[in-house]
């Protein structure tokens, strides 16, 4: 007969770490906690490691984030261009990335701090939004100008909002707000059409206002619209398919990985 002979705890098999893994860990640190509790300590014991161990795969807390905001974006899809609806094409792209970074508290504000496209997913955003903006008949600055526009306003919008993610920060707009109107009230021929604003405003929900800006933007665009000069008039009509179809390239400025192998950023 054989006896089984009781075992002592065993020790939690400690997963390989790699740049998804390390991705994977911190966004859920920046879900639950938000942006400011992400640090590569933080995520190091969140391993069940050392930071140390880290460094290897990713170089430092800015990189860290550059490569949560990296994945987040690979999650924005983008559509082929249909010259007939491209507006609307644009609109669907801009509500998907507000709703992008307004899930994950404090990501718009690397989103803002980092400046340009910096990874795979970035990179495919940009080339997306620009396939849909030529395609609806803007010179190549024009769409170029028009993507840099609506990526840093939606990127500001999406920061706002996470701003005022907590009950303490609510109280304390609104208290500051009394304020403002006390003062206002006091001296009403000073303020004559910021009086009562602030209740037309509260009125509106922050997709309303979202939606409001898009449609400014927008509906602008046609009448900003030129005839391509100098370099831009002898450009090349611009084609594409679904840039993530084929899968994004390997290198980037900053290597990064994101959702099905893909990096990027607004």
């Amino acid at each position: 007969m054989t006896m089984t002979w009781p075992r002592g705890e065993e020790r939690p098999v400690r997963r390989v770490l790699s740049q998804d893994l390390i991705v994977d860990t911190a966004l859920s640190l920046l879900s639950e906690e938000g942006l400011d509790a992400v640090s590569m300590r933080r995520v190091a014991q969140a391993l069940g490691t050392g930071a140390a161990s880290l460094y290897a795969h990713v170089s430092n807390k800015d990189e860290l984030r550059e490569l949560m905001l990296d994945r987040l974006l690979g999650r924005v899809p983008l559509p082929e261009p249909e010259p007939d609806r491209w507006q609307e094409q644009i609109r669907e792209i801009a509500r998907k990335q507000l709703e992008v970074l307004t899930a994950y508290p404090g990501i718009a504000r690397v989103a803002m701090e980092t400046t340009g496209p910096t990874g795979p997913n970035a990179l495919l955003l940009a080339e997306g939004v620009i396939a849909v903006l030529l395609g609806g008949g803007l010179s190549r600055i024009e769409a170029a100008l028009s993507y840099e526009l609506l990526s840093q306003w939606v990127a500001a919008f999406a920061m706002e909002a996470g701003a005022t993610h907590t009950i303490e920060i609510r109280d304390e707009i609104e208290r500051k707000g009394a304020q403002i109107r006390h003062y206002m009230r006091s001296r009403k021929a000073s303020f004559p059409n910021l009086l009562g604003l602030d209740s037309l405003l509260e009125s509106t929900s922050l997709i309303e206002r979202y939606e409001f800006g898009l449609n400014v933007f927008l509906t602008g665009l046609p009448e900003h619209h030129q005839e391509p000069k100098g370099a831009d008039a002898g450009s090349p009509p611009v084609t594409r398919t679904s840039p993530r179809s084929g899968g994004p390239a390997t290198d980037s400025a900053t290597t990064h990985c994101g959702d099905n192998g893909e990096g990027g950023q607004v």
